[in-house]
C-alpha cells in the first residue's frame, strides 16, 4: 500500500537565504538573527518518524515550526 504525507516546515537554515540574496551572506545571515531555527535533521526526524508508523497508521500532514514561530510570518526575535 502507498501512503503520502506532507511535511510543511517552517524557518529551517538551509543554504536557501543564501541563494535567494544571490550569495549575500550578510544578508542570508539576518534571516536567521535572534531565532533558533529548525535544522534540516529536524525535518529528517520527522520524516523518519511518519515513515516507520505501522501499516494501520496514517499521517496525513505535519506543519513543524522552531518554537519561536507562530505561522508563516510571525516570528519571535530575541534582541
Amino acid at each position: 500500500s502507498i501512503r503520502v504525507a506532507e511535511v510543511a516546515p517552517g524557518m529551517v537554515e538551509t543554504e536557501f537565504s543564501e541563494v535567494r540574496f544571490k550569495g549575500d551572506e550578510a544578508k542570508a545571515a539576518n534571516v536567521y538573527k535572534g531565532v533558533q531555527p529548525l535544522r534540516a535533521e529536524d525535518v529528517a526526524d520527522l520524516i523518519q518518524f511518519i515513515v516507520t508508523r505501522p501499516p494501520h497508521v496514517q499521517i496525513a500532514e505535519v506543519i513543524i515550526f522552531p518554537a519561536a514561530q507562530a505561522a508563516a510570518a510571525t516570528v519571535r526575535r530575541e534582541s
